[in-house]
């Protein structure tokens, strides 16, 4: 999948113009692109078109412009990008809302050692999840990780294949999950491998 170059990204002054449109076509998008397993996790599984709708809605909250620090945000973003052997994900651990800050704080830490225990399953394959470095210590972890799936030859034929079963699978000796994804799901992930370079568009 070709990384986001700058022309890809048209900055705070246009998006406001068609925010409201680009953002409802991401979100219906984004419904075949997200996984919740139980009620503590889901994940987004990231590409270009959700990159790029990612990168907007940052320069347009931190109001950037300037070329230098727009080129910044694309060059931390394309880190999250699909590769020809791989899948990308975003995970979110969720807390209540209603819970005091250290009892938020205490439930996240449940978690510690999930880089461990996290499964892509595609028809007989199972896929280790990789973590990004540095957002878990010993003694802490943040409630959003970077997630990311090699994917064999084989794998990715299975993927590509209607009808292959998918699913995300937590081992955490704490939190115990399987959730099957939708074939549409399946769909939306094995066009991540056709490299079409399309982005929704921005007109």
């Amino acid at each position: 999948m070709k990384p986001i170059v700058f022309a890809d990204i048209v900055g705070p002054a246009v998006y406001a113009g068609i925010r409201d449109d680009f953002r409802k076509r991401i979100i219906e998008y984004k419904e075949h692109r997200r996984l919740d397993v139980g009620d503590r996790v889901f994940l987004v599984f990231e590409n270009r078109r959700t990159l790029i709708f990612q990168i907007e809605e940052i320069l347009r909250a931190e109001k950037i412009t300037t070329p230098e620090a727009i080129a910044e945000e694309i060059e931390v973003y394309n880190q999250l990008m699909p590769t020809s052997d791989s899948l990308s994900a975003t995970l979110f651990l969720t807390t209540s809302r209603d819970q005091a800050e250290s009892s938020r704080r205490a439930e996240l830490d449940r978690f510690i050692g999930l880089d461990e225990h996290v499964l892509l399953h595609i028809g007989p394959h199972a896929i280790r999840a990789e973590f990004e470095p540095g957002r878990a210590t010993e003694d802490r972890i943040s409630a959003v990780q970077y997630t990311r799936y090699r994917l064999t030859p084989a794998a990715i034929a299975a993927l590509r294949t209607p009808g292959t079963e998918v699913s995300v699978e937590i081992d955490h000796p704490v939190y115990r999950q399987r959730a099957r994804a939708s074939e549409a799901m399946r769909a939306s992930l094995a066009g991540d491998f056709n490299d079409l370079g399309d982005d929704l568009g921005h007109d």
